[in-house]
């Protein structure tokens, strides 16, 4: 597996597996062309050095994708955290570890920038999910809200 920085031309196939579940087929629009957004967007985490759109190459095929986001603050003595956001794997590589391998690799991308904690949600729905981010020593030590604004 190869995890690297997602190209442009790669943002249709990303928008396609983040459509790939329940929850996503109902938010994600995998229409041709795309809505615009999905292009503004790309270009904002593209310009942003705190933002990183991180896509999961095997054999030359993407497979996974995740959003990597690098947060300053001032707690913890100014810690800076990593967030971990939008994770998925394509359906012809589910159940062969690449979701892990991805996760572990975020995870040394942001001891490299030198944060002191990575955090990430997942909907309380993805029973699969939390159970496979507890695997990986992640602790539900918070109750996550949100609040729509569109």
């Amino acid at each position: 597996m190869n995890l690297r920085d997602a190209q442009r031309e790669e943002v249709p196939e990303i928008v396609r597996m983040l459509a790939d579940d329940v929850l996503g087929s109902s938010r994600e629009q995998v229409v041709d062309p795309l809505p615009q957004a999905y292009w503004d967007a790309f270009d904002a985490i593209a310009r942003d050095p705190n933002n990183r759109l991180l896509v999961a190459e095997v054999d030359g095929v993407v497979s996974g994708c995740l959003q990597l986001t690098f947060i300053p603050g001032l707690s913890r003595l100014g810690a800076w955290r990593a967030q971990i956001e939008s994770v998925r794997v394509a359906r012809h590589t589910r159940g062969e570890g690449l979701g892990r391998r991805m996760i572990e690799a975020a995870i040394a991308i942001a001891r490299e920038r030198g944060c002191n904690l990575v955090q990430l949600t997942s909907d309380k729905s993805r029973g699969d999910a939390l159970r496979f981010y507890e695997s990986l020593g992640f602790v539900a030590s918070h109750e996550g809200m949100k609040l729509p604004l569109a």
